[in-house]
């Protein structure tokens, strides 16, 4: 598996506010292409978007995000619209089945046919319920993401995947629906808490080890600038870590080959954050799995020593977080056991043979994976 983005690129222009960048993906497994448009001030591309053959839009956001929700709501009403805003919980919690099945009675008792359209405005949590309940209801409508935060812009919102949680682990229950578009509006940042900035970072580094190496080189240049969306790097950042999962979606939408490598990390990550209750960042836990993973390759005889070691350095530089509670083991790989990667009874972990160059582990020693795990143990 090869690089997805040439890391050797002229740095990229500002984002102009009335100059989006526009990075296509292409459908694939029957799917219509569309577009992820990065800027700011871009919500006046969102009637565009939805077209004319709808007539009722449903805006899902989050309780921290209603005043947003319903300004957009308002603006899609004074287009002619017949729009609701359907408030969810914040977060991971909005992923549930009860939350799934309120936002279902909203658009019945709305009469929600399949020409009309739903808006998710928020973060990755709020995109994956709302995609989940386009591709439910009606066995399909077409929906719109746009994502607030660092992480739902360069991996919630793009490629299709979305789902809901379940007491046995982490989007169990989803769907494969591609959005219609996503707006990232990087505007939105300017008022993100640090916290949950940094945690997005970790996909953004993510796509640096797997594909673009580019990125890692732009953070290392800076990290305290790369914590902040004031950064002079932060549209570049984000453009080139959706270009890296634009083009393996378009490859291959349904995980059925080379999207795996986009799981880097998450195998131990899943199964961290369903440890913590889901109390835990996503991009916190997705920066100790790669740790894990990278340690992992490298005990396999995989990565060299040097890449291992930039995986700590890095993603520590920017205020992640590279360790675990060291008494929690049996219970990770328990979880890690019913992951939606393993196949059987073998697990299977992305890891690299070296930088940009993602591949398959499968059935790994259990000695290598207790090995690795030493290394990440607080």
């Amino acid at each position: 598996m090869s690089s997805a983005t040439p890391h050797d690129e002229p740095a990229r222009e500002p984002v102009h506010d009335a100059e989006p960048l526009r990075v296509a993906v292409g459908g694939s497994a029957g799917t219509a292409p569309y577009e992820v448009l990065i800027g700011r001030q871009l919500l006046g591309e969102l009637p565009g978007l939805i077209g004319t053959s709808a007539q009722r839009v449903a805006v899902l956001h989050p309780e921290a995000l209603a005043e947003t929700g319903q300004a957009v709501r308002e603006d899609l009403a004074a287009q002619g619209y017949q729009a609701i805003a359907v408030e969810v919980p914040n977060a991971e919690d909005a992923k549930q089945v009860e939350v799934a099945a309120y936002c279902w009675q909203a658009l019945g008792q709305t009469g929600f046919t399949r020409s009309d359209v739903i808006v998710g405005v928020g973060g990755g949590a709020t995109t994956d319920l709302a995609g989940f309940v386009a591709a439910t209801w009606l066995r399909g409508v077409r929906w719109i993401a746009v994502p607030t935060t660092v992480l739902g812009m360069v991996d919630a919102a793009v490629g299709g995947k979305t789902g809901i949680n379940t007491a046995e682990g982490k989007n169990l229950v989803g769907a494969f629906h591609p959005p219609a578009g996503v707006l990232c509006d990087l505007a939105a940042l300017d008022s993100l808490p640090v916290h949950d900035y940094v945690s997005g970072l970790a996909e953004v580094i993510k796509a640096g080890f797997i594909a673009d190496p580019r990125i890692l080189e732009l953070v290392e240049s800076d990290p305290e600038a790369a914590r902040t969306p004031g950064g002079p790097h932060t549209a570049e950042l984000i453009e080139r870590s959706v270009r890296v999962k634009a083009e393996v979606v378009s490859e291959d939408l349904k995980e059925s080959g080379r999207r795996e490598i986009l799981n880097y990390g998450h195998t131990l990550a899943h199964a961290i954050e369903k440890n913590e209750r889901y109390r835990w960042r996503h991009g916190a836990a997705v920066s100790v799995g790669m740790v894990f993973a990278a340690e992992l390759g490298r005990i396999a005889g995989r990565l060299d020593e040097a890449t291992a070691t930039r995986h700590r350095e890095v993603l520590a530089s920017v205020g992640l977080p590279v360790t675990y509670r060291g008494d929690q083991w049996p219970k990770l790989l328990e979880t890690m056991r019913i992951d939606k990667k393993t196949r059987g009874d073998r697990l299977r972990f992305i890891v690299l043979d070296g930088l940009a160059r993602p591949t398959v582990l499968e059935g790994p020693d259990p000695a290598a994976l207790l090995a690795a795990h030493a290394e990440i143990a607080a």
